[in-house]
């Protein structure tokens, strides 16, 4: 995927295949409210801050997202 220049690698999400699987970057040098960055694999990106990511990380861990995984 271009424009990942300068991002800071974190996570990639399945990596079992060469098809450009969803990644989590930092981009260090955003504004604080673009900071995170996730990327799919048809070349879209979402930028937030940390804030909203840990937000998140929250609803994930409290199972409030486990529907989305079974649509």
């Amino acid at each position: 995927m271009s424009g990942l220049d300068g991002l800071e690698p974190v996570a990639t999400f399945c990596g079992s295949c060469d098809c450009g699987c969803p990644q989590l970057f930092v981009d260090v040098d955003a504004p604080a409210e673009r900071r995170v960055v996730l990327t799919d694999d048809f070349g879209q990106r979402v930028e937030m801050s940390a804030d909203q990511f840990s937000s998140l990380l929250a609803e994930a861990k409290a199972g409030r997202l486990d529907a989305a995984a079974k649509a």
